[in-house]
Protein backbone atom coordinates (compact mmCIF):
# COMPACT_ATOMS: atom_id res chain seq x y z
CA UNK A 1 0.00 0.00 0.00
CA UNK A 2 1.04 3.53 -0.82
CA UNK A 3 2.35 6.07 1.87
CA UNK A 4 0.15 8.89 2.09
CA UNK A 5 3.57 11.20 2.47
CA UNK A 6 4.47 9.66 -1.50
CA UNK A 7 1.15 11.91 -2.58
CA UNK A 8 2.79 15.38 -0.52
CA UNK A 9 -0.52 15.56 1.13
CA UNK A 10 -2.10 14.34 4.29
CA UNK A 11 -5.21 12.54 4.30
CA UNK A 12 -8.50 13.25 6.29
CA UNK A 13 -8.64 13.84 9.32
CA UNK A 14 -4.60 13.50 9.12
CA UNK A 15 -1.41 15.38 10.57
CA UNK A 16 1.01 17.22 8.26
CA UNK A 17 4.28 15.48 8.72
CA UNK A 18 7.04 17.78 8.58
CA UNK A 19 10.83 16.99 8.70
CA UNK A 20 13.11 19.83 9.86
CA UNK A 21 16.62 19.44 9.16
CA UNK A 22 18.13 22.09 11.37
CA UNK A 23 21.19 22.09 13.94
CA UNK A 24 19.62 25.05 15.73
CA UNK A 25 17.36 24.14 18.45
CA UNK A 26 16.06 27.76 19.13
CA UNK A 27 15.39 27.98 15.39
CA UNK A 28 13.33 24.44 15.20
CA UNK A 29 11.09 25.99 17.81
CA UNK A 30 10.96 29.21 16.01
CA UNK A 31 9.62 27.05 13.13
CA UNK A 32 7.15 25.37 15.06
CA UNK A 33 5.67 27.95 16.32
CA UNK A 34 5.06 29.78 13.21
CA UNK A 35 3.38 26.47 11.23
CA UNK A 36 1.29 25.18 14.65
CA UNK A 37 -0.57 28.60 14.61
CA UNK A 38 -1.08 29.26 11.12
CA UNK A 39 -2.09 26.04 9.16
CA UNK A 40 -5.41 24.08 8.88
CA UNK A 41 -4.10 20.61 9.67
CA UNK A 42 -2.84 19.82 12.79
CA UNK A 43 0.77 19.12 12.54
CA UNK A 44 3.70 16.75 13.37
CA UNK A 45 7.47 18.13 13.07
CA UNK A 46 10.61 15.54 13.55
CA UNK A 47 13.78 17.56 13.85
CA UNK A 48 17.21 15.87 12.65
CA UNK A 49 20.61 17.07 12.44
CA UNK A 50 22.88 15.68 10.16
CA UNK A 51 22.81 13.60 6.65
CA UNK A 52 22.59 10.25 8.54
CA UNK A 53 19.36 11.64 11.21
CA UNK A 54 17.85 12.94 7.50
CA UNK A 55 18.28 9.86 4.88
CA UNK A 56 17.08 7.82 8.59
CA UNK A 57 14.10 9.82 8.60
CA UNK A 58 13.58 9.59 5.01
CA UNK A 59 13.19 6.24 4.94
CA UNK A 60 11.30 5.50 8.37
CA UNK A 61 8.68 8.21 8.48
CA UNK A 62 8.31 10.07 4.76
CA UNK A 63 7.02 13.52 5.41
CA UNK A 64 4.43 15.53 3.82
CA UNK A 65 6.46 18.41 3.66
CA UNK A 66 10.81 19.11 4.18
CA UNK A 67 11.88 21.87 5.79
CA UNK A 68 15.81 22.37 5.60
CA UNK A 69 18.50 25.07 6.73
CA UNK A 70 20.92 25.58 4.27
CA UNK A 71 24.34 25.72 5.74
CA UNK A 72 24.84 23.07 8.68
CA UNK A 73 27.97 21.97 9.80
CA UNK A 74 28.35 18.62 8.17
CA UNK A 75 25.56 18.97 5.82
CA UNK A 76 24.15 21.53 3.29
CA UNK A 77 20.38 22.18 2.40
CA UNK A 78 21.15 21.54 -1.33
CA UNK A 79 22.53 18.16 -1.19
CA UNK A 80 19.46 17.28 1.42
CA UNK A 81 17.30 18.21 -1.39
CA UNK A 82 18.95 16.11 -3.98
CA UNK A 83 18.73 13.21 -1.22
CA UNK A 84 15.21 13.82 -0.72
CA UNK A 85 13.97 14.44 -4.09
CA UNK A 86 15.63 11.49 -5.24
CA UNK A 87 13.36 9.26 -3.33
CA UNK A 88 10.28 11.55 -2.54
CA UNK A 89 10.33 13.43 -5.88
CA UNK A 90 6.59 14.73 -5.07
CA UNK A 91 7.40 16.45 -1.34
CA UNK A 92 7.74 19.63 -1.65
CA UNK A 93 11.23 20.95 0.11
CA UNK A 94 11.08 24.45 1.48
CA UNK A 95 14.87 25.93 2.66
CA UNK A 96 14.58 28.22 5.89
CA UNK A 97 17.94 29.85 6.10
CA UNK A 98 19.23 33.14 8.05
CA UNK A 99 20.91 34.50 5.47
CA UNK A 100 21.05 33.67 1.40
CA UNK A 101 22.88 35.79 -1.76
CA UNK A 102 20.30 35.81 -4.57
CA UNK A 103 22.65 33.99 -6.80
CA UNK A 104 22.66 31.30 -4.17
CA UNK A 105 18.51 31.63 -4.27
CA UNK A 106 18.02 31.61 -7.92
CA UNK A 107 20.07 28.65 -8.47
CA UNK A 108 18.17 26.56 -5.50
CA UNK A 109 15.34 27.51 -7.20
CA UNK A 110 16.42 26.20 -10.66
CA UNK A 111 17.94 23.15 -9.26
CA UNK A 112 13.76 22.49 -8.19
CA UNK A 113 13.74 23.49 -4.68
CA UNK A 114 9.71 24.44 -4.26
CA UNK A 115 10.84 27.68 -2.16
CA UNK A 116 12.90 29.36 0.15
CA UNK A 117 12.33 31.57 3.35
CA UNK A 118 14.53 34.12 5.82
CA UNK A 119 14.77 33.20 9.43
CA UNK A 120 14.14 36.69 9.50
CA UNK A 121 10.53 36.21 7.26
CA UNK A 122 9.06 33.65 9.20
CA UNK A 123 5.39 35.17 8.98
CA UNK A 124 5.57 34.28 5.21
CA UNK A 125 6.64 30.33 6.37
CA UNK A 126 2.85 29.23 6.33
CA UNK A 127 1.91 30.84 3.48
CA UNK A 128 4.69 29.01 1.39
CA UNK A 129 3.91 25.59 3.04
CA UNK A 130 -0.26 25.91 2.31
CA UNK A 131 0.95 27.06 -1.60
CA UNK A 132 3.70 24.21 -1.78
CA UNK A 133 0.61 21.40 -0.83
CA UNK A 134 -2.03 22.94 -2.54
CA UNK A 135 0.52 22.60 -5.71
CA UNK A 136 1.12 19.04 -4.83
CA UNK A 137 -2.62 18.49 -4.31
CA UNK A 138 -3.43 19.89 -8.18
CA UNK A 139 -0.44 18.27 -9.63
CA UNK A 140 -2.27 14.54 -7.97
CA UNK A 141 -5.73 15.50 -9.23
CA UNK A 142 -3.62 16.74 -12.70
CA UNK A 143 -2.43 13.23 -13.07
CA UNK A 144 -5.14 11.29 -11.85
CA UNK A 145 -7.18 12.38 -14.62
CA UNK A 146 -4.22 12.09 -17.15
CA UNK A 147 -4.17 8.46 -16.55
CA UNK A 148 -8.33 8.48 -16.51
CA UNK A 149 -7.78 9.89 -19.65
CA UNK A 150 -5.23 6.86 -20.77
CA UNK A 151 -7.08 4.57 -18.94
CA UNK A 152 -10.20 6.06 -21.34
CA UNK A 153 -7.93 6.40 -24.52
CA UNK A 154 -7.11 2.77 -24.22
CA UNK A 155 -10.77 1.87 -23.52
CA UNK A 156 -11.87 3.37 -26.52
CA UNK A 157 -8.88 2.25 -29.00
CA UNK A 158 -9.96 -1.25 -27.42
CA UNK A 159 -13.54 -0.70 -28.33
CA UNK A 160 -12.39 0.72 -31.56
CA UNK A 161 -10.44 -2.06 -32.94
CA UNK A 162 -13.08 -3.97 -31.74
CA UNK A 163 -15.61 -2.13 -33.78
CA UNK A 164 -13.49 -2.45 -36.98
CA UNK A 165 -13.11 -6.05 -36.47
CA UNK A 166 -16.76 -6.67 -36.15
CA UNK A 167 -17.25 -4.24 -39.56
CA UNK A 168 -14.73 -6.56 -41.39
CA UNK A 169 -16.60 -9.15 -39.84
CA UNK A 170 -19.66 -7.91 -40.92
CA UNK A 171 -18.40 -7.04 -44.41
CA UNK A 172 -17.18 -10.39 -45.27
CA UNK A 173 -20.28 -12.07 -43.67
CA UNK A 174 -22.43 -9.36 -46.39
CA UNK A 175 -20.19 -10.62 -49.06
CA UNK A 176 -20.91 -14.23 -48.39
CA UNK A 177 -24.42 -13.73 -48.21
CA UNK A 178 -24.33 -11.40 -51.44
CA UNK A 179 -22.89 -14.62 -52.94
CA UNK A 180 -25.30 -17.17 -51.87
CA UNK A 181 -27.65 -15.05 -52.70
CA UNK A 182 -26.66 -15.14 -55.51
CA UNK A 183 -26.29 -18.59 -56.12
CA UNK A 184 -29.26 -18.82 -55.01
CA UNK A 185 -31.09 -16.88 -57.52
CA UNK A 186 -29.08 -18.81 -60.08
CA UNK A 187 -30.53 -21.76 -58.89
CA UNK A 188 -34.27 -20.70 -58.55
CA UNK A 189 -34.14 -19.47 -61.89
CA UNK A 190 -32.70 -22.91 -63.15
CA UNK A 191 -34.91 -24.41 -61.55
CA UNK A 192 -37.68 -22.59 -62.89
CA UNK A 193 -36.43 -22.63 -66.78
CA UNK A 194 -36.30 -26.40 -66.53
CA UNK A 195 -39.86 -26.65 -65.00
CA UNK A 196 -41.03 -24.42 -68.07
CA UNK A 197 -38.84 -26.29 -70.56
CA UNK A 198 -40.03 -29.81 -69.20
CA UNK A 199 -43.74 -28.69 -69.35
CA UNK A 200 -43.37 -27.20 -72.75
CA UNK A 201 -41.40 -30.67 -73.85
CA UNK A 202 -44.20 -32.59 -71.92
CA UNK A 203 -47.46 -30.94 -73.70
CA UNK A 204 -46.59 -32.20 -76.91
CA UNK A 205 -46.74 -35.87 -76.13
CA UNK A 206 -49.55 -35.42 -74.28
CA UNK A 207 -51.44 -33.83 -76.64
CA UNK A 208 -50.28 -36.33 -78.69
CA UNK A 209 -51.66 -38.84 -76.42
CA UNK A 210 -55.17 -37.51 -76.10
CA UNK A 211 -55.16 -37.74 -80.09
CA UNK A 212 -54.63 -41.17 -79.83
CA UNK A 213 -56.70 -41.89 -77.05
CA UNK A 214 -59.86 -39.73 -78.72
CA UNK A 215 -58.79 -41.84 -81.65
CA UNK A 216 -58.73 -45.72 -80.11
CA UNK A 217 -62.46 -44.40 -78.81
CA UNK A 218 -63.75 -44.04 -82.07
CA UNK A 219 -62.53 -47.12 -83.69
CA UNK A 220 -62.62 -49.54 -80.52
CA UNK A 221 -65.57 -47.65 -78.52
CA UNK A 222 -66.00 -47.04 -75.41
CA UNK A 223 -64.17 -49.29 -72.95
CA UNK A 224 -63.37 -48.60 -68.99
CA UNK A 225 -59.79 -48.90 -69.65
CA UNK A 226 -59.97 -46.34 -72.39
CA UNK A 227 -61.95 -43.84 -70.12
CA UNK A 228 -59.14 -44.41 -67.17
CA UNK A 229 -56.32 -43.73 -69.96
CA UNK A 230 -58.11 -40.73 -70.97
CA UNK A 231 -58.43 -39.30 -67.27
CA UNK A 232 -55.04 -40.39 -66.47
CA UNK A 233 -53.79 -38.34 -69.16
CA UNK A 234 -55.90 -35.17 -68.35
CA UNK A 235 -54.64 -35.19 -65.13
CA UNK A 236 -51.14 -35.36 -66.35
CA UNK A 237 -51.99 -32.45 -68.34
CA UNK A 238 -53.14 -30.69 -66.02
CA UNK A 239 -50.32 -31.20 -63.32
CA UNK A 240 -47.83 -30.01 -66.37
CA UNK A 241 -49.96 -27.11 -66.76
CA UNK A 242 -49.62 -26.38 -62.85
CA UNK A 243 -45.88 -27.15 -63.22
CA UNK A 244 -45.44 -24.04 -65.57
CA UNK A 245 -47.80 -21.52 -63.42
CA UNK A 246 -45.84 -22.38 -60.15
CA UNK A 247 -42.71 -22.10 -62.24
CA UNK A 248 -43.60 -18.15 -63.25
CA UNK A 249 -44.78 -17.73 -59.97
CA UNK A 250 -48.65 -18.07 -60.40
CA UNK A 251 -51.28 -20.03 -58.53
CA UNK A 252 -53.69 -23.08 -59.21
CA UNK A 253 -55.88 -21.33 -61.09
CA UNK A 254 -59.12 -22.75 -62.89
CA UNK A 255 -60.98 -24.44 -59.62
CA UNK A 256 -64.73 -25.61 -61.24
CA UNK A 257 -67.07 -26.50 -58.17
CA UNK A 258 -69.68 -28.72 -58.11
CA UNK A 259 -71.70 -31.79 -56.84
CA UNK A 260 -69.37 -34.66 -56.13
CA UNK A 261 -68.77 -37.98 -54.61
CA UNK A 262 -65.83 -37.69 -52.56
CA UNK A 263 -66.07 -41.67 -51.57
CA UNK A 264 -66.01 -42.42 -55.36
CA UNK A 265 -63.01 -40.31 -56.29
CA UNK A 266 -60.61 -41.84 -53.65
CA UNK A 267 -61.42 -45.21 -54.59
CA UNK A 268 -61.01 -44.39 -58.11
CA UNK A 269 -57.38 -43.34 -56.88
CA UNK A 270 -57.15 -46.34 -54.80
CA UNK A 271 -58.13 -48.83 -57.54
CA UNK A 272 -55.39 -46.80 -60.15
CA UNK A 273 -52.23 -47.56 -57.57
CA UNK A 274 -53.38 -50.31 -55.48
CA UNK A 275 -53.69 -48.93 -52.13
CA UNK A 276 -57.16 -49.40 -49.49
CA UNK A 277 -60.12 -46.56 -49.92
CA UNK A 278 -63.48 -46.22 -47.40
CA UNK A 279 -66.51 -47.32 -48.55
CA UNK A 280 -69.39 -45.46 -48.73
CA UNK A 281 -70.87 -42.08 -50.16
CA UNK A 282 -69.70 -38.56 -48.91
CA UNK A 283 -71.23 -35.72 -51.25
CA UNK A 284 -68.95 -32.24 -50.90
CA UNK A 285 -68.93 -29.32 -52.81
CA UNK A 286 -65.81 -29.55 -54.96
CA UNK A 287 -63.79 -30.18 -58.27
CA UNK A 288 -63.20 -33.98 -58.92
CA UNK A 289 -59.93 -33.16 -61.06
CA UNK A 290 -58.07 -30.45 -58.93
CA UNK A 291 -59.34 -33.10 -55.90
CA UNK A 292 -57.98 -36.22 -57.58
CA UNK A 293 -54.94 -34.55 -58.50
CA UNK A 294 -54.36 -33.56 -54.58
CA UNK A 295 -55.10 -37.38 -53.60
CA UNK A 296 -53.31 -39.06 -56.58
CA UNK A 297 -49.64 -36.73 -55.20
CA UNK A 298 -50.36 -37.97 -51.81
CA UNK A 299 -50.53 -41.24 -52.49
CA UNK A 300 -48.11 -41.29 -54.98
CA UNK A 301 -45.34 -39.50 -52.39
CA UNK A 302 -46.66 -42.30 -49.95
CA UNK A 303 -45.80 -45.00 -51.92
CA UNK A 304 -42.15 -43.66 -53.00
CA UNK A 305 -41.15 -43.52 -49.55
CA UNK A 306 -42.62 -46.72 -48.13
CA UNK A 307 -41.58 -48.72 -51.49
CA UNK A 308 -44.87 -50.11 -51.13
CA UNK A 309 -48.81 -49.62 -52.00
CA UNK A 310 -49.45 -52.54 -49.04
CA UNK A 311 -48.05 -49.89 -46.60
CA UNK A 312 -50.80 -46.70 -47.48
CA UNK A 313 -54.31 -46.40 -47.21
CA UNK A 314 -56.82 -43.55 -47.56
CA UNK A 315 -59.45 -43.27 -44.86
CA UNK A 316 -62.47 -40.77 -44.34
CA UNK A 317 -63.47 -39.80 -41.11
CA UNK A 318 -66.77 -37.35 -40.62
CA UNK A 319 -66.55 -34.10 -38.75
CA UNK A 320 -68.81 -31.34 -37.85
CA UNK A 321 -69.36 -29.83 -40.98
CA UNK A 322 -66.47 -31.17 -42.94
CA UNK A 323 -64.49 -34.40 -44.01
CA UNK A 324 -61.37 -35.55 -42.99
CA UNK A 325 -59.34 -37.20 -45.45
CA UNK A 326 -56.44 -39.66 -44.12
CA UNK A 327 -54.10 -40.63 -46.62
CA UNK A 328 -51.85 -43.00 -44.23
CA UNK A 329 -48.32 -44.50 -44.47
CA UNK A 330 -46.03 -46.70 -42.96
CA UNK A 331 -42.80 -45.21 -44.16
CA UNK A 332 -39.99 -43.51 -41.99
CA UNK A 333 -42.69 -40.11 -41.16
CA UNK A 334 -41.61 -36.70 -41.33
CA UNK A 335 -39.33 -35.08 -39.35
CA UNK A 336 -40.70 -32.18 -36.95
CA UNK A 337 -38.51 -30.03 -38.21
CA UNK A 338 -39.39 -30.64 -41.82
CA UNK A 339 -43.05 -30.64 -40.85
CA UNK A 340 -43.47 -26.89 -41.04
CA UNK A 341 -41.61 -26.34 -44.28
CA UNK A 342 -42.92 -29.13 -46.15
CA UNK A 343 -45.59 -27.64 -48.23
CA UNK A 344 -43.37 -24.61 -49.28
CA UNK A 345 -42.67 -24.11 -53.12
CA UNK A 346 -39.73 -26.36 -54.40
CA UNK A 347 -39.07 -27.91 -50.83
CA UNK A 348 -37.21 -31.20 -50.94
CA UNK A 349 -37.11 -33.60 -48.41
CA UNK A 350 -34.30 -36.25 -47.96
CA UNK A 351 -36.61 -38.83 -49.73
CA UNK A 352 -37.70 -36.07 -52.04
CA UNK A 353 -37.92 -37.37 -55.86
CA UNK A 354 -39.43 -34.41 -57.81
CA UNK A 355 -38.67 -30.79 -58.01
CA UNK A 356 -40.68 -30.01 -54.83
CA UNK A 357 -43.90 -28.74 -56.23
CA UNK A 358 -46.65 -31.67 -55.79
CA UNK A 359 -47.76 -30.44 -52.10
CA UNK A 360 -47.57 -26.97 -52.83
CA UNK A 361 -49.91 -27.65 -55.56
CA UNK A 362 -51.96 -29.63 -53.55
CA UNK A 363 -52.02 -27.16 -50.36
CA UNK A 364 -53.11 -24.25 -53.05
CA UNK A 365 -55.90 -26.57 -54.16
CA UNK A 366 -57.18 -27.48 -50.48
CA UNK A 367 -57.38 -23.96 -49.93
CA UNK A 368 -59.03 -22.20 -53.25
CA UNK A 369 -62.02 -25.23 -51.71
CA UNK A 370 -61.77 -23.58 -48.09
CA UNK A 371 -60.34 -26.72 -46.90
CA UNK A 372 -56.83 -27.58 -45.05
CA UNK A 373 -53.71 -29.68 -45.00
CA UNK A 374 -51.49 -30.90 -42.48
CA UNK A 375 -48.81 -34.12 -41.71
CA UNK A 376 -48.63 -35.48 -38.51
CA UNK A 377 -47.06 -38.76 -36.98
CA UNK A 378 -48.57 -42.30 -37.85
CA UNK A 379 -48.42 -44.09 -34.18
CA UNK A 380 -46.12 -46.74 -34.50
CA UNK A 381 -44.31 -44.98 -37.17
CA UNK A 382 -45.00 -43.71 -40.72
CA UNK A 383 -46.76 -39.85 -41.85
CA UNK A 384 -50.70 -39.41 -42.15
CA UNK A 385 -51.34 -36.39 -44.65
CA UNK A 386 -55.21 -35.11 -43.06
CA UNK A 387 -57.00 -33.19 -45.90
CA UNK A 388 -60.05 -31.57 -44.57
CA UNK A 389 -62.93 -30.27 -46.89
CA UNK A 390 -66.22 -28.33 -45.86
CA UNK A 391 -69.46 -29.91 -46.52
CA UNK A 392 -72.57 -28.49 -48.04
CA UNK A 393 -74.04 -25.89 -46.37
CA UNK A 394 -77.44 -28.39 -46.78
CA UNK A 395 -75.82 -31.35 -44.69
CA UNK A 396 -74.78 -28.89 -41.88
CA UNK A 397 -78.51 -27.63 -41.30
CA UNK A 398 -79.83 -30.93 -41.79
CA UNK A 399 -77.32 -32.63 -40.06
CA UNK A 400 -78.23 -35.60 -42.42
CA UNK A 401 -76.40 -38.84 -42.17
CA UNK A 402 -73.28 -38.72 -44.91
CA UNK A 403 -72.84 -41.66 -45.23
CA UNK A 404 -75.21 -44.50 -43.55
CA UNK A 405 -73.00 -47.35 -43.45
CA UNK A 406 -70.57 -45.35 -40.65
CA UNK A 407 -71.30 -44.00 -37.83
CA UNK A 408 -69.89 -41.10 -37.21
CA UNK A 409 -69.74 -41.02 -33.73
CA UNK A 410 -67.94 -44.14 -33.54
CA UNK A 411 -65.41 -42.98 -35.61
CA UNK A 412 -64.93 -39.91 -33.66
CA UNK A 413 -65.16 -41.31 -30.21
CA UNK A 414 -62.54 -44.61 -31.70
CA UNK A 415 -60.13 -41.55 -32.35
CA UNK A 416 -61.15 -39.76 -29.00
CA UNK A 417 -60.81 -42.74 -26.62
CA UNK A 418 -58.33 -45.28 -28.22
CA UNK A 419 -56.55 -42.83 -31.00
CA UNK A 420 -57.22 -45.74 -33.44
CA UNK A 421 -56.46 -45.02 -37.11
CA UNK A 422 -58.85 -47.48 -38.97
CA UNK A 423 -58.04 -48.93 -42.36
CA UNK A 424 -61.02 -49.30 -44.62
CA UNK A 425 -61.34 -52.93 -43.40
CA UNK A 426 -60.93 -52.03 -40.00
CA UNK A 427 -57.32 -53.08 -39.68
CA UNK A 428 -53.59 -52.13 -40.23
CA UNK A 429 -52.26 -53.41 -43.16
CA UNK A 430 -50.80 -56.23 -41.00
CA UNK A 431 -54.23 -57.40 -39.92
CA UNK A 432 -53.71 -55.62 -36.66
CA UNK A 433 -55.27 -53.18 -34.45
CA UNK A 434 -53.25 -49.59 -35.36
CA UNK A 435 -53.10 -46.32 -33.23
CA UNK A 436 -53.66 -43.13 -35.26
CA UNK A 437 -54.83 -39.79 -33.46
CA UNK A 438 -57.43 -37.41 -35.37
Amino acid sequence: MTHPATQGVPGEGEALRILHLEDSELDHELVTMHVETDLPWPVEITRVEDEDGFLGALSSAPPHLILSDFALPSYDGLSAYRAAHQRLPKVPFIIVTGAMGEETAVDTLREGVTDYILKQRLERLAPSIRRAIAEVESRIRRERAEQEIRQLNLSLQARLEEVERLRNTAERQSQRLEIQARQLEEALNLQKTFLAETSHELRTPLTALHGYLRRAEREAGGSQTLLDAQRVAENMTRLVNDLLQLSRGELVQSIEMHFMNLGQLLRQVGRDYGVKAPDGVYEIVGDPGRLNQVFINLVTNAIRVTGSPDKVWLEIVPRPGELEVRVVDRGPGVPDAVKPRIFDKFYRGKEAGSAGLGLTIAQQVVTAHGGTIDVVDTPGGGATFRVRLPLPEEDDETGGDLEPSIDPDDVVAGDVVAGDVVAPNGTTPDGTADARTG
